[in-house]
């Protein structure tokens, strides 16, 4: 089930291993944190073992199973990945870039870049042998979560804050997923978990498992492959628990490591200003964050006051030495109406702050006339319209 080049688990902190030759299945499978420091683990892989061409091509994110953890024919999927790099030529002639593409996650199964993780994460969870799956999440991985828990005997239990949009809510019964709505933000959602979910359970938060951050690093190989392997001047990616960020330069440095391209592009992190913990660890030159003590943006998805995967994402991004950054909710909103109303492209609101950083980068920051840009869109706009909608009523429209 493992494929060739997986060997097996290690501690984003300590160090310690689990290899796949000294453990079965069900204890690998089913591995969460670090049990000698509590810290995130994340697959490794004998990239020696992995031919290049073999994950050069392929359109979905299994393709490209000899970097991960599982093989192809053991996944759980629903054809996730095989996401289009969008040409955005008005945008770029706007910012006055040389190129500007959205690589638009919108268009997984459920309408979320989380797909790609939670499909590994779900089949990492069924190899375990578990009854239970949860997670506290601020809408989209409860409701993927739920979607492919429902391809096997697996119950899931989302535990979701009440500001999470009704159509992730509804989607999470749909798909035949067990729901709690807690009153408040994503962090009581957390606590809630942690005190009131009574049942053995494998949690499948972010970083809880180490294979949801695995599987978003086929974003990386795919906006590669899209430009025929030639490295953009920058990535743009929204932060909220930190996954995207580290699987995205995961899947980047992976890329190099197999000499499909020369170099890491930079990756900037943008979060929302009104919950910005990995940006001010950032700008106060820290290599972890400390809890954001009053959250308040209106693009839920990136609510995460304490991220789990702050101190990672920090790491990642000064390695490809790009940076991270705010924006205000009122610019993420209008980017994304921008990006919809020239584009074609349905933005949602993570996507807007994504779009937002990149506005910012080329009017005040380090990309001009030569550069060329992508930008992930990490979710569907119908995840919660009538934010958008609101916004241009807000103008008079």
């Amino acid at each position: 089930m493992f494929s060739d080049a997986f060997v097996g688990l290690a501690c984003t902190d300590c160090g310690a291993t689990l290899a796949v030759e000294d453990a079965d299945l069900e204890t690998i499978a089913g591995a969460g944190p670090c049990p000698d420091c509590g810290a995130p683990r994340t697959p490794e892989y004998d990239l020696d073992a992995v031919d290049p061409d073999a994950v050069s091509a392929g359109l979905r994110a299994w393709d490209r199973d000899a970097v991960l953890p599982f093989d192809a024919d053991a996944a759980l999927s629903a054809a996730e990945g095989g996401t289009p790099s969008v040409d955005a030529p008005r945008v770029a002639d706007e910012l006055g870039l040389a190129g500007v593409a959205i690589k638009d996650e919108a268009r997984n199964p459920t309408g979320s870049v989380l797909d790609r993780g939670l499909s590994a994460a779900v089949t990492a969870a069924d190899a375990a042998d578990a009854d239970l799956v949860a997670c506290a999440s601020p809408g989209n991985a409860g409701q993927s979560m739920a979607a492919y828990t429902g391809q096997v005997d697996l119950r899931s239990y989302a535990f979701v804050p009440t500001r999470s949009p009704f159509s992730n809510k509804a989607m999470v019964n749909v798909h035949g997923g067990e729901m709690k709505v807690v009153p408040g933000r994503l962090g009581d959602a957390v606590d809630a978990l942690a005190e009131q979910l009574q049942s053995d359970y494998v949690d499948l938060g972010a970083f809880a498992t180490p294979f949801r951050h695995d599987g978003l690093k086929t974003v990386a190989y795919e906006l590669l492959a899209d430009r025929c392997w030639d490295v953009p001047d920058a990535v743009v990616v929204p932060a909220g628990t930190g996954e995207l960020v580290v699987g995205v330069v995961d899947g980047l440095r992976e890329c190099v490591e197999l000499g499909l391209v020369d170099e890491l592009p930079p990756v900037y992190a943008v979060q929302a200003e009104g919950c910005a913990p990995i940006a001010a660890a950032w700008q106060a030159g820290k290599t972890e964050t400390e809890p954001w003590e009053t959250p308040d943006t209106i693009v839920g998805e990136l609510e995460v006051a304490d991220p789990p995967g702050g101190a990672p994402a920090l790491a990642a991004v000064a390695e490809t030495g790009g940076e991270v950054l705010t924006v205000e909710d009122a610019d993420a909103l209008e980017s994304a109406v921008a990006v919809a109303s020239t584009e074609t492209v349905e933005v949602g609101l993570a996507g807007g702050v994504a779009a937002a950083g990149l506005w910012a980068l080329a009017e005040d920051g380090p990309l001009g006339a030569a550069d060329e840009a992508v930008v992930v869109n990490t979710e569907a706009a119908t995840k919660a319209p009538d934010v958008l909608r609101s916004h241009l009523m807000g103008q008079g429209v």
